[in-house]
C-alpha cells in the first residue's frame, strides 16, 4: 500500500517511522516532511494547506490512505474534501475538529453534557474581560478561542500577568482571529496528563497514558511552548482514574457530538488535570499530541497502518492493539529564543551517533538540508526519545543521547520525567 502523511514535525516523523515498520506499507510520502523524515519517506514540496494539489497528488499516485498529523489542515476541512472525492483519509471532519479549533465550542459541549471541566466565562469585549479578571482575581487562566500552535493559553499568577495576557490576545492580536473570543476560566491545580484514544466513531481504544512538559524552562517555569518533552506512561493515571476518564470524559464527549449529528473518527486527545484525585478536561485536541506521540508510538507493539486503515474503514473493533510494558521518555531540543524569536540555519552535529544508541530514536521536527548538511529550521528541532526497562533508564538514555548532539544556541529542559521518578520513590 501507499500512504501519505501530512505534516513535517516530530509527531509526523514518529508516525512515518512507525509506518515504515508495517508489513502493509510499500511506499510512504510525506508533505512537507523534514530532514529526518526524508530518510524513510519521499518528501513532496507541497503546502500542507494546498488541498487541491494534495488531492491531485493522491489521485495521480493512487495513494491508499492519507494520515493527517497537524491540526490546521483538519480545521480547514481536508477530511471533508477527501471523503467527498472518495479518498481514504484518517482524521476527524471539520465539524468534529471544532473540539480543538474553538475552545468556546468545546467548553459549551462539556458544560451542556456534564463533562468535568473548569468554570469559565466567554468574552468578546476587552473591557468586560478586564473587569471580570479584576473581579475574579488570580490565579486565573486566559485562553484564546481559536488555534494558536499550543501558545494561546496563559496561566496568570498575578494581575499584571493576567492583564498582559489579555492585551496580547485581544488588543495586540498576536494570534489574529483566534483571539476574537477569549475564555477566562478557573485555575485548576494538581498534575496534568495526556490521554489519547483511537476511535472509528463506534469503537474506542485507549492508548497508553503520557505526560507533556509545556513550559520552556525547568521546574515548569517560563512561557508555554508546543511541548518540551514527554514520557509514557504517566503514573498519575491509575487504572481507576483511567476508567473514570473513559466513562466520564471520552465516551460522553463522543456521544455528545453524535447527538449533534457529528461523527468523530480519528484520534481524540484530552489534556487532563488531576485535581484532588479527580480528572478535569483542560482542553481537547483532535490529533496526536506532540511530543507525546514520540514516546507513545515508541511503545506501540502493533501495526500502525493496520490501525489507521481500520479507523478509516470503521472496523477498529477487528484490530488487536498491544503495547510494550517498557516506558519511554522524549526530550525536545529547541532553538535558542524559542518560543519567541529564534534563528535558523545552524548546523546540527551528532544526530547519527545519538540515533545509534541502544533504545534511542531521534525524531526530527524543525530540520532541513543545506549543502548536504542537516540544519535547524524551526523552534523545536529534535525529539530525542529513549526506551528503557523503567523510567529512570529511559531518561538516562535520552539525556546521554542529547549530550551527543550539538548546534549553536540549542536549549533543552533537564527535568523531563522527574515528576514520574518522584512518584516512584
Amino acid at each position: 500500500m501507499k500512504v501519505l502523511v501530512i505534516g513535517g514535525g516530530g509527531r509526523e516523523h514518529a508516525i512515518v517511522w512507525k509506518l515504515s515498520q508495517s508489513r502493509l506499507v510499500d511506499k510512504i510520502y510525506c508533505c512537507p516532511g523534514n530532514a529526518g523524515i526524508a530518510t524513510l519517506a519521499e518528501c513532496i514540496d507541497v503546502s500542507q494547506n494546498d488541498f487541491s494539489l494534495l488531492l491531485d497528488f493522491v489521485k495521480h499516485e493512487w495513494i491508499d490512505l492519507t494520515i493527517v498529523g497537524p491540526e490546521e489542515p483538519l480545521s480547514k476541512g481536508i477530511v471533508d474534501l477527501f471523503e467527498r472525492e472518495g479518498r481514504k483519509i484518517m482524521g476527524p471532519n471539520r465539524a468534529a475538529v471544532q473540539l480543538e479549533s474553538s475552545k468556546v465550542f468545546s467548553k459549551d459541549i462539556m458544560r451542556l453534557h456534564g463533562i468535568p471541566t473548569a468554570e469559565y466565562k466567554v468574552f468578546t469585549s476587552y473591557l468586560h474581560a478586564e473587569e471580570y479578571l479584576k473581579f475574579k482575581g488570580v490565579p486565573i487562566v486566559i485562553k484564546a478561542d481559536g488555534l494558536a500552535a499550543g501558545k494561546g493559553v496563559f496561566v496568570a499568577s498575578d494581575m499584571d500577568e493576567a492583564i498582559h495576557a489579555l492585551k496580547l490576545i485581544m488588543k495586540d492580536r498576536v494570534f489574529g482571529e483566534a483571539g476574537d473570543r477569549v475564555i477566562i476560566e478557573q485555575c485548576l491545580t494538581g498534575e496534568e496528563a495526556s490521554y489519547m484514544v483511537f476511535t472509528d466513531g463506534k469503537t474506542i481504544v485507549p492508548m497508553v497514558s503520557s505526560q507533556d512538559h509545556k513550559r520552556i524552562f525547568d521546574g515548569d517555569a517560563g512561557p508555554n511552548t508546543g511541548g518540551m518533552g514527554a514520557y509514557s506512561p504517566a503514573p498519575v493515571i491509575t487504572e481507576e482514574l483511567e476508567k473514570e476518564i473513559l466513562e466520564r470524559i471520552m465516551k460522553p464527549t463522543l456521544m455528545a457530538l453524535r447527538a449533534d449529528g457529528i461523527d468523530y473518527k480519528g484520534i481524540l486527545y484530552a489534556g487532563i488535570m488531576i485535581d484532588k484525585g479527580r480528572p478535569y478536561v483542560l482542553e481537547f485536541n483532535c490529533r496526536l499530541g506532540d511530543p507525546e506521540t514520540q514516546p507513545v508510538l515508541a511503545r506501540l507493539d502493533s501495526d500502525f497502518m493496520e490501525i489507521a486503515m481500520a479507523i478509516a474503514d470503521e472496523k477498529l473493533s477487528t484490530v488487536r492493539i498491544e503495547w510494550k510494558q517498557e516506558p519511554a521518555v522524549c526530550v525536545v531540543i529547541s532553538s535558542g529564543g524559542y518560543p519567541g524569536q529564534y534563528s535558523k540555519g545552524s548546523r546540527i552535529e551528532g544526530i547519527e551517533e545519538a540515533d545509534g544508541m541502544e533504545g534511542v530514536h531521534v525524531f526530527h521536527a524543525g530540520t532541513s538540508f543545506e549543502d548536504g548538511r542537516i540544519i535547524t529550521s524551526g523552534g523545536r528541532v529534535l525529539g530525542v526519545t529513549a526506551e528503557g526497562s523503567d523510567i529512570a533508564l529511559a531518561k538516562k538514555r535520552a539525556y546521554e543521547a542529547v549530550g551527543k548532539i550539538h548546534f549553536d544556541g540549542m536549549h533543552y529542559r533537564k527535568d523531563i520525567a522527574d515528576r514520574a521518578l518522584k512518584r516512584e520513590k
